[in-house]
Order: structure tokens, then C-alpha cells, then sequence
């Protein structure tokens, strides 16, 4: 069987009446196969799926569906999905809060925004890889050494997102605050054009952008993200969606097959690598590089993760980057970690 491949695809969302403008008025879907009817209960569950269509959030960059269909985890899935596509995982926290997808994949800072903004939502996995991908990044003749010195300088990254967390990490460290820098909000794709022209004196990003830079546009790591961000990325839902139980049960069962499907690529690699490169348009050297460095697991969301979460919203909060405290305890539920780490233990 094959799911849904109703695959939208939208641009960044400044303001939130837009994204709900964007979204009444539909994009272009391709075909719209019905669900596994001999199938169509949860994995493990007695939830009857066949009538769920499950609106899931991918990044551009991540290819999460492209992930599932390569290590053949879409196979009978029991409910439909529809795809919707972003830059950034800042824009996904807007659908969401925009009721226009269930669930989505994003870095460890989106869900922290958009709590603060008061968006009703839930980390509902999480993943936990090396940091090494995640970069601030300096053209390769730069007289910028260290951290300290960005100071004066114009520093590009997406607000809201993991890279602006590794920035305000290592400005920290480094005894600077964003009121040293010149900010230059720009999402991935803007950023690295504006990186290659030289319009630009850093850039904070996360692979593949950090491979692609260092093999295309001179880039070289001023500091990656060890020993300063956890390397964590999240699937991230509706609260409302977790309390309609066939949802949940559909939630719970897309888990479970994007955690095995994590653990194949670490398995397989090149496979994967050149999978993704095929499906983003990166080169296989790229995606390769990217893949080495990555090593993506599945983990339970518990008080390790939690605590994690804490520390990102109290920085930004102490930092006055967001407007409210965030309980990262309220942002989380753990009501998926035991199917997860039983068909996906590693």
C-alpha cells in the first residue's frame, strides 16, 4: 500500500494570518492513495486508523518522508498522510499553531518560540545525534579565530531555530550578547547565497547547509555545536491532536516507524546519503559528509531530554529573546516513549 503523497509545499510564514490565508487557499497535491484497509490499526494498538488522515510536517533539507519510503517504513501504514513541506522548523511551529498540521520535525529550539508565543503543543519525540553538523561558520580567509571575535559582526541565522540557540550558546561563552552582533535573519537557502557573496561575516546553520558551505562557498567551523548544544531534534504535535485518540494512535504509530527508520540509516549509510542527495538536490558528497556526522537516535523523552529543553528556553528567556518563561516539563509527554523504545531500542 501506498500512503497519501499530498505534498505541500510552503514558504516562510512572517505573520500567522498569512500562513492561515496560504492554507485556505490549498497547494498542488500529487496522488492521493487510500490507506492500508487490511492493516489499519496502530502498531500494537486496536484503534481503527482507516478514516485518519495524519498532516505531517518535513523539512526541505531533512526529507523525513524521502527517510521513511528508503528504509520502508510507509509499507502498510493504516491511516493517510498528507505532506506538507518547509524551509525551517519555525515555520512548521506556525502551521501547527495554525491547525494545518498534526506533527513536524524540528530542531530543539522551534517548540521553545513557539511555546513562549503561546502555542498549545507537545514535544512528542525526540532524537539525539553528535553536534558536530550543527556550525557557525566563517569564509575560509575570515580574521574572525574565536567566538569573541563576532563581535561588531553581521551574523546570519534563522530566528527561532537551533542555530539560534547554538549562536546565543556560543556569544554566551564567549561574554557577548546579541546586542554585539548585527543580526541577519535569513532562512537556509537565503543565508547561503548571502554567505557566498560575502554579504555576510557568519552564518549559524546545521548540515546539510554546513557540509554544502564547506564544500562550495570556503566556509570554515569557527565553532561547531560540542560542548555547547545537546544535538537533540524533535517530532513536535498539537496538543489537540494528542487528545483525539485515533490521532494519537496514528501518532504514536508514525513514531514508531520514523524511529526504525532512523536506526536503518544508521545502518545503511551510503544508501541513505545517496537517497537524500537524489531527493534535495545536494550532491552525494554532501550527503554523504552530512550523513557521517550524523548518527540520529531515537530517545525517550525523559527528564535528560526535558531538562535539555529547560535550559534552551531559560537562555533564551534570561537573554530576552523570547517574551515568557517556558516549563519545558508542560511542553513535553512521554505517553509515546514505551511503544518507541520497545520496537526501536538501541
Amino acid at each position: 500500500m501506498s500512503t497519501s503523497a499530498r505534498r505541500r509545499r510552503w514558504a516562510v510564514w512572517p505573520l500567522l494570518p498569512l500562513l492561515l490565508a496560504v492554507f485556505a487557499a490549498g497547494c498542488s497535491s500529487g496522488s492521493d492513495d487510500d490507506p492500508d484497509t487490511t492493516a489499519a490499526t496502530a502498531t500494537g494498538g486496536s484503534v481503527d486508523l482507516s478514516s485518519v488522515t495524519l498532516r505531517i510536517g518535513d523539512q526541505k533539507a531533512t526529507a523525513v518522508q524521502a527517510l521513511l519510503d528508503s528504509a520502508g517504513a510507509l509499507d502498510g501504514v493504516p491511516y493517510r498522510i498528507e505532506w506538507s513541506t518547509f524551509t525551517s522548523g519555525p515555520p512548521q511551529m506556525e502551521a501547527l499553531a495554525a491547525n494545518a498540521i498534526d506533527i513536524g520535525s524540528v530542531g530543539d529550539t522551534p517548540a521553545v518560540f513557539a511555546a513562549a508565543s503561546g502555542a498549545d503543543i507537545r514535544i512528542a519525540g525526540a532524537y539525539r545525534e553528535d553536534p558536530s553538523g550543527a556550525a557557525i561558520l566563517v569564509p575560509k580567509d575570515s580574521p574572525i579565530r574565536t567566538p569573541a571575535d563576532l563581535r561588531g559582526r553581521k551574523i546570519a541565522y534563522a530566528q527561532g531555530s537551533s542555530a539560534h540557540y547554538h549562536l546565543l550558546a556560543a556569544l554566551t561563552k564567549a561574554g557577548l550578547t546579541f546586542d554585539d552582533i548585527t543580526p541577519a535573519i535569513l532562512q537556509p537557502s537565503d543565508a547561503l547565497a548571502a554567505f557566498g557573496k560575502g554579504d555576510i561575516d557568519a552564518w549559524a546553520i546545521w548540515d546539510p547547509y554546513t557540509a554544502i558551505a564547506q564544500q562550495t562557498a570556503n566556509a570554515r567551523v569557527l565553532v561547531d555545536g560540542d560542548g555547547l548544544v545537546a544535538g537533540l531534534s524533535f517530532q513536535v504535535a498539537r496538543a489537540k491532536a494528542l487528545d483525539d485518540p485515533a490521532t494519537s494512535a496514528a501518532i504514536s504509530d508514525f513514531l514508531v516507524r520514523l524511529a526504525k527508520a532512523r536506526l536503518w540509516a544508521i545502518d545503511n549509510k551510503d544508501t541513505w546519503a545517496d537517497r537524500w542527495a537524489k531527493e534535495t538536490n545536494i550532491s552525494v558528497d554532501v550527503a554523504r559528509t552530512a550523513v557521517a556526522r550524523q548518527d540520529r537516535r531515537p530517545v525517550a523523552v525523559d527528564a535528560t531530554v526535558i531538562a535539555d529543553v529547560q535550559k534552551i528556553a531559560d537562555a533564551f528567556h534570561g537573554a530576552k529573546l523570547i517574551p515568557t518563561k517556558v516549563d519545558a516539563a508542560k511542553l513535553t509527554t512521554d505517553r509515546y516513549n514505551a511503544a518507541v523504545t520497545a520496537t526501536a531500542p538501541r
